[in-house]
């Protein structure tokens, strides 16, 4: 063998070994890296686009992608401590020539968190609405889909701004009232009752309770490494005190049963997805 072709071999090795290294080092020793990476690769494989929109000092972040046609474009809402990224699971079932936006909700993700906004459903409702009128969705109706907390703001916005919606997509959405309730409902209408809702279940933070959240929130099962649970909760770690602080928002009086009471308002054609073994909101809901 040849000099030449020795150092075009040491140069293909070196070339393949500082991306695996880099990967090897970040999963040992950042894993949360490897969360922001993964969002970023999903975004360039589908093509949304990262995007922000400033209404007044207020900032929201979004990811879109297509533009505005005869068909009517997609504005989707994520759930509870979610990122706007949740959807690309879904996005990549969908065609390519829809208008899709997928917006980080108040206080999530890239949008404006602040101690003084109000982040009962009426108050995200009317943060929407302002992106909306601030991207100027509204000039036409468009597709709402929300999923969870999401579907909730997602039913009561269509039900307040009837003639901006055209068709509605509600994910086992919260704020309706469930013939049935779900073991984790119950467990915290008793906490609440005892006015002393101390754990919370969708708010980790150790990778053991990482674990036990997705088990809640995902009827299959599979194994997810200990290094992946790391990062997941070093990612939401300096968020916990805003999700605790939205959770007993949402669980306020103001707050619960309002889509259950803005139903009869609701003009657009209405999907409702809901899956059987939901651990969270009980699918009686659906009823």
């Amino acid at each position: 063998m040849d000099l030449d072709m020795l150092n075009m071999f040491v140069i293909a090795g070196g070339t393949l070994a500082i991306p695996i290294l880099a990967f090897v080092v970040s999963f040992f020793l950042y894993p949360s890296a490897l969360i922001k990476i993964y969002y970023w690769y999903w975004r360039r494989i589908l093509g949304l686009q990262v995007k922000y929109a400033h209404c007044g000092d207020y900032q929201f972040c979004y990811c879109y992608r297509g533009r505005s046609s005869h068909r009517p474009s997609t504005l989707m809402l994520h759930g509870f401590s979610a990122p706007k990224e949740m959807w690309v699971s879904m996005v990549k079932f969908l065609p390519k020539n829809l208008h899709l936006i997928c917006v980080d909700m108040p206080g999530h993700g890239g949008t404006t968190r602040s101690s003084l906004d109000d982040y009962s459903i009426y108050g995200q409702v009317k943060r929407i609405h302002q992106f909306v009128e601030c991207i100027n969705l509204n000039r036409k109706p468009f597709h709402l889909v929300g999923t969870s907390m999401g579907g909730h703001v997602a039913g009561v916005y269509a039900a307040q701004y009837p003639a901006e919606v055209c068709c509605l997509t509600l994910i086992c959405p919260g704020g309706l009232v469930n013939s049935q309730e779900s073991n984790f409902i119950k467990q915290l209408r008793e906490q609440k009752e005892n006015n002393c809702i101390d754990h919370i279940p969708l708010i980790p933070s150790t990778p053991e309770e990482m674990g036990d959240m997705l088990k809640l929130c995902s009827y299959v099962r599979f194994k997810v490494p200990h290094q992946i649970l790391q990062g997941l909760v070093d990612v939401r770690i300096p968020h916990n005190d805003f999700y605790r602080k939205l959770f007993l928002e949402l669980m306020d009086d103001k707050s619960l049963g309002c889509l259950h009471n803005n139903m009869s308002k609701i003009k657009a054609t209405t999907q409702i997805i809901w899956g059987k073994q939901d651990q969270v909101l009980d699918v009686s809901g659906a009823d």
